[in-house]
């Protein structure tokens, strides 16, 4: 099994974990360890160093995992629409990779579809059906 492979399970498996309420519950603990020891430390310089470098190496480690757990999730769901859009007759297969677009293109389609929107609440309130597929 390649590194890649090995570093998207360990990913998805520690994202999984972290986000589950026993992982906020054991943080909360570590803290309130933390704290009830501070009176024998005499809340010294080390003592808060102790939670601040633990909470800054945790917070370190856990954005590289995180953001690849939603890289990939979000290539997949990406991936999932597009399949959704190419299936499906009447939709517009231009959209396919609508997130490679710079800025000011998805703007002037968003626009666009900013106006059929309008259209067709004007027309819901005439009684008329939102079903057909318009051009862009």
């Amino acid at each position: 099994m390649n590194i890649k492979k090995r570093f998207s399970n360990f990913a998805r498996y520690v994202a999984h974990v972290s986000g589950q309420p026993y992982a906020f519950v054991l943080a909360c603990m570590i803290v309130f360890v933390w704290l009830v020891v501070g009176p024998f430390f005499s809340f010294s310089d080390t003592w808060q160093l102790v939670i601040n470098t633990g909470t800054t190496i945790v917070t370190f480690l856990m954005v590289f995992l995180i953001q690849n757990t939603q890289n990939r999730d979000g290539e997949a769901i990406q991936i999932k629409l597009d399949e959704l859009i190419r299936a499906h007759q009447g939709a517009h297969n231009a959209f396919l990779d609508l997130e490679e677009l710079t800025e000011e293109q998805l703007c002037q389609i968003k626009k666009k579809y900013e106006k059929l929107a309008r259209k067709a609440r004007g027309e819901l309130k005439q009684g008329k059906e939102d079903t057909e597929a318009n051009e862009v």
